[in-house]
């Protein structure tokens, strides 16, 4: 095939859902709504937790900061999808397209940390309670997010590198909703035997080995519930990371099977199912799960809402 100059190589065309083009005004109605349903959800969350004074504790600061995520992170993706539904228009520009790229990986990479940073809180508070406010200080939980953020958008510079530098071939088509690296990689010309290895470890990296984290933490929850002698004490230690274990294992085993299982063992159509989990569906349940499973957070919610209509009554 023919290479294109890269300064030549305007525009990608996003296939998205090319093969349900007759359901295309359904699919954008459905994402749609998933999207108002996620930003709001989220809001809400970050709200009731900033104007609740009993929930200013580290757990739920995390939980803030990763709704707060959640917005920057279904914002990359969906509204270009919502676009292409509702106009046709499936063109997206080279420099955008690797600017959805960069945002896509630092937050998805910030997420995988939070996770586990949200993890090692857990597992601090079930594992060693007595000393859990002098380890999980104000300033402990800030650093722990910085690191997070930081390390999502440093480790993603290099797939962006190594990506943007590969030459194209003639068609432009991607066959994906959004760019991502495999599509990208499909279209690549030459040899990029060297670069899917470096994006694969940058991939493992980013996520086994977090997970690896993770796993460990929840082998002490365990270990430490086990040790609890009655069952409402272990009861009431399980509630407090069954949500968290819920979203962990929704984000990391799509994202796992996307970026760190070969290729070869899927086809394209299935990498489009799995990003919608780990790019709508898990931030669209991340409010409902910490909300509905937590009496502390539905508790602060009434009282929000009575608030709220207290103040229009004294209209």
């Amino acid at each position: 095939m023919e290479k294109v100059n890269q300064s030549l190589f305007r525009d990608f065309l996003l296939q998205g859902f090319y093969d349900l083009e007759e359901f295309r005004m359904y699919l954008f109605v459905l994402f749609l709504a998933i999207y108002l349903f996620t930003i709001i959800g989220n809001l809400v969350i970050i709200l009731v937790m900033r104007f609740n004074a009993t929930l200013h504790t580290p757990m739920y600061f995390f939980i803030t900061i990763l709704s707060f995520l959640e917005l920057w992170y279904v914002s990359t993706t969906v509204p270009k999808l919502l676009s292409i539904l509702v106009t046709n228009d499936k063109r997206i520009s080279f420099r955008w397209c690797f600017v959805q790229l960069y945002m896509f990986h630092s937050l998805g990479i910030t997420e995988c940390s939070m996770l586990a940073v949200m993890a090692f809180d857990r597992c601090m508070a079930i594992y060693n309670p007595l000393r859990y406010n002098t380890i999980m200080t104000g300033r402990v939980c800030k650093l722990l997010v910085s690191f997070c953020w930081s390390y999502g958008f440093l480790v993603a510079i290099m797939p962006l590198t190594l990506t943007v530098r590969v030459p194209y071939c003639g068609s432009h088509d991607l066959k994906h909703y959004f760019c991502d690296l495999a599509p990208l990689m499909s279209i690549a010309c030459g040899d990029i035997t060297p670069i899917n290895t470096a994006n694969q470890s940058v991939s493992t990296v980013a996520t086994f080995f977090i997970l690896m984290f993770v796993i460990v933490m929840y082998l002490i929850i365990i270990y430490s519930i086990i040790k609890i002698k009655t069952n409402k004490g272990r009861s009431k230690a399980f509630s407090t990371c069954s949500s968290h274990l819920i979203v962990v294992v929704l984000f990391y085993s799509t994202a796992f099977i996307v970026y760190v299982v070969p290729k070869q063992a899927r086809s394209v159509e299935h990498d489009k199912i799995y990003a919608l989990i780990y790019t709508m569906l898990t931030p669209l349940l991340n409010p409902i799960i910490y909300s509905l499973r937590n009496k502390d957070v539905k508790h602060a919610m009434k009282q929000s809402i009575h608030k709220i209509q207290e103040r229009i009554k004294g209209i």
